[in-house]
């Protein structure tokens, strides 16, 4: 008997969403930082195991939105939720309640619902204790579970969660596959992964980045992505004085493409202005937003 199924992951931004799934996949497919709206694709990543394959739809944080970019994040999350086999609703310690518009959906829907209370290394046993009872009242979900995916705790038991829920059916993916999305969306998003670490305050939530060259040789593999900002002012901060800042960006970007890829890597990485791109129907539909 053979297991196959999508589970939609979701929940607020910065509880850890993309490290449970990193965790749960014992790599790392997306990007993580400590600031909150670091995922904004649906990202698919494919678990194969003995008699299974789980595909993890990890979604963008759920958020009220204050532009059209926001707006096509929250759609992919909506969709994902949808499309879904299981549903898992990631919270943790340090979050009051999910979000109320997300409530409204897990309340609606018929799916087998695990809720993950992540991050039990900060929290107080009695105060997750009490957060769980009220979550239980509130959303009558199959299974609760807490978590860490920062130290590995309650991983394997997760896994045996969502597989016992995973509906019979053959694979959707050769077994070897690991995402439905190309290595140039992956180049791009680690370079992102820099800008957000790197840079402060609104530029990192300015900036979109584009792999627009991938060419694999026996040797080397020549890369070029072009970061987009919104203003000519951001164009400045991001390359810093003399080139210093972009340069950092880039080769702390190209250290982990070499790892990711296990060759060497040539990145050229160039800066562009696109207006207001977050607001912009056409920008938003180029960079993969919108369809």
């Amino acid at each position: 008997m053979f297991k196959s199924g999508w589970i939609s992951v979701v929940g607020s931004p910065n509880v850890g969403k993309s490290t449970l799934v990193n965790a749960l996949m014992e790599q790392k497919l997306s990007i993580v930082t400590h600031k909150p709206q670091t995922t904004r694709h649906r990202i698919t990543a494919i678990d194969n195991g003995p008699g299974y394959q789980m595909m993890f739809s990890d979604t963008p944080g759920v958020l009220k939105p204050h532009y059209k970019m926001q707006q096509a994040m929250m759609k992919r999350v909506g969709e994902a939720l949808e499309d879904a086999d299981i549903i898992m609703a990631v919270t943790d310690v340090e979050e009051n309640h999910f979000p109320q518009e997300l409530v409204e959906k897990l309340k609606q829907s018929k799916l087998p619902l695990v809720i993950v209370m992540n991050k039990m290394d900060l929290g107080k046993q009695e105060e997750t204790g009490k957060k769980i009872e009220l979550l239980k009242e509130q959303l009558n979900p199959a299974h609760i579970i807490a978590t860490s995916a920062l130290h590995n705790f309650n991983i394997k038991e997760l896994k045996g969660l969502l597989l016992f829920h995973l509906p019979e059916g053959e694979p959707f993916y050769p077994q070897d596959q690991v995402s439905d999305l190309p290595e140039k969306f992956f180049i791009a998003e680690i370079l992102r992964e820099k800008i957000l670490l790197y840079y402060q305050q609104e530029i990192p939530y300015s900036v979109e980045v584009i792999t627009e060259e991938f060419i694999e040789t026996e040797k080397l593999t020549r890369i070029r992505c072009v970061i987009y900002v919104n203003r000519h002012s951001q164009k400045g901060i991001i390359i810093g004085k003399l080139g210093e800042a972009l340069k950092r960006t880039a080769t702390a970007a190209r250290k982990d493409i070499e790892k990711w890829l296990a060759q060497k890597v040539f990145l050229e990485v160039q800066v562009k202005v696109k207006k207001d791109w977050r607001d912009n129907d056409l920008h938003l539909k180029n960079f993969g937003y919108l369809t």
